[in-house]
């Protein structure tokens, strides 16, 4: 039987995953965990595992999370309590006990297909197979955060961007435009806007980047207005195709 203490896979270097994913907010979490349950073999890369799941507000009050979720399945675990670091501590434990995932804190910078996988480069130094690959970095590819006067190379207040993944993505071809977003202020933050690049619609056909044959991109990085129930929608979408796909047994 499979449990916390016995994990699907026992990687080593060189293992091959049935799907990478690449952040891990809403939609990567999401993904991960959809398709972990399902049987698969899910490697869930995070810069910061502090930050994973992390949401836009600092409470799930009013959050209006799809039912199938784990993030409504967590809020109804905590319910009445709203603190939002109360719902990450508890989304990470679930997480983390989910025979599956490896999950792990790294940083994605390069990306190269082959016939069989896309190998997986990292700014630490090793390299990570997987079959498939789902980006889901949110507003980080190539953020920068604005606070008055101020920009600094982040995708969030304290979380880092990923500017060595968007230019990689660029020389492979991968048309990127620039997208906005504000986050208002909230007690013991300013407000600030966060400016980051996402595929051109033209670079995409559903959620696969038609540059690539295996590698997939949800959440903000898709050209849509973007809510909780809306990202987390696209990501149950998404494994349900990579699961039609066969991932599980290829």
């Amino acid at each position: 039987m499979f449990g916390p203490h016995t994990p699907r896979s026992q990687p080593q270097p060189g293992h091959l995953y049935d799907v990478a994913v690449v952040g891990a907010g809403l939609a990567g979490t999401q993904v991960a965990w959809q398709l972990a349950r399902a049987g698969a073999d899910v490697l869930l890369v995070s810069q910061a595992l502090d930050h994973l799941g992390n949401l836009y507000a600092p409470t799930i009050d009013g959050a209006n999370f799809p039912p199938e979720s784990v993030f409504a399945q967590i809020r109804d675990q905590i319910a009445p309590d709203t603190d939002g670091w109360s719902f990450h501590r508890q989304l990470k434990a679930e997480i983390e006990g989910t025979s599956g995932i490896h999950l792990l804190q790294s940083t994605v910078t390069e990306l190269d297909e082959t016939d069989d996988e896309v190998v997986v480069s990292t700014w630490e130094g090793p390299k990570l197979h997987a079959r498939q690959v789902v980006l889901a970095v949110g507003a980080f590819l190539k953020g920068r955060l604005l606070i008055g006067d101020s920009m600094e190379e982040a995708g969030r207040l304290s979380e880092v961007a990923y500017d060595f993944l968007a230019d990689d993505l660029a020389r492979a071809g991968v048309f990127l435009i620039g997208s906005e977003a504000t986050a208002a202020a909230v007690e013991g933050a300013p407000p600030y806007d966060v400016r980051f690049l996402t595929p051109a619609p033209g670079e995409l056909d559903g959620f696969q980047l038609t540059r690539f044959d295996r590698v997939r991109a949800v959440g903000r990085m898709l050209p849509a207005e973007c809510s909780y129930r809306s990202v987390l929608e696209d990501a149950a979408h998404l494994s349900d195709e990579l699961l039609e796909l066969g991932v599980v047994n290829a």
